[in-house]
C-alpha cells in the first residue's frame, strides 16, 4: 500500500545558494530538483512539497564553452513576424536574473504546478537578500555536485 503525502505533513525547508562561478545548467538542474521536492524520500509528483532555494550573486553566473556569446533566446511577441532573439551576454546587462529564471522553468513539466513552483526560487544579485529570519541552510558548490553525482 502506498502512503502519499498530506499537505500538513509538508515541510519546506529554505536553502541559500552562491551562484559565484557556478556554471548555469549545473545550478538548474540542482534548484529544479529541489523545488519539485525530488531531493526528499517521499517525492509525490502531483503535489508541490519542494523547498524553497534563494540564490545571490546571480550577477557572477559562468557558462561552459561559448554559449555566452553564441547561445540564443527566442521570444515571440504575438505579432507576424515578431520573434525576438537575445544572447546570455546581453541579458545579462540588464536582467542576469532571467538566465537562471528560464534555464529551471525549461527543467520542470508545463502546467499551473510548475508556476507554484517557480515561486519557490528567489533570485538576487549582490550578497544582501531579504530571507534571513527563514535561516536558510548555506550549500556550497562542491555539496551540490555531491548531491547531484549522489542522484543520478
Amino acid at each position: 500500500m502506498t502512503d502519499f503525502v498530506k499537505t500538513k505533513d509538508i515541510k519546506n525547508n529554505w536553502i541559500l545558494v552562491d551562484a559565484t562561478d557556478a556554471i548555469v545548467g549545473r545550478l538548474a538542474v540542482f534548484i529544479s530538483k529541489t523545488i519539485r521536492g525530488k531531493n526528499k524520500s517521499n517525492f509525490t509528483p502531483h503535489m508541490d512539497h519542494g523547498d524553497f532555494v534563494i540564490v545571490k550573486n546571480i550577477e557572477k553566473i559562468k557558462f561552459t564553452g561559448n554559449k555566452f556569446k553564441n547561445k540564443k533566446y527566442y521570444r515571440h511577441t504575438g505579432y507576424p513576424g515578431g520573434i525576438k532573439e537575445t544572447t546570455p551576454e546581453k541579458l545579462s546587462i540588464n536582467k542576469p536574473e532571467e538566465i537562471l529564471k528560464l534555464a529551471v522553468k525549461r527543467m520542470l513539466p508545463r502546467g499551473s504546478l510548475a508556476k507554484k513552483q517557480m515561486s519557490k526560487l528567489k533570485i538576487y544579485r549582490g550578497d544582501k537578500h531579504p530571507h534571513e529570519v527563514q535561516n536558510p541552510k548555506k550549500i556550497t558548490l562542491v555539496q551540490m555536485n555531491k548531491k547531484n553525482l549522489l542522484r543520478n
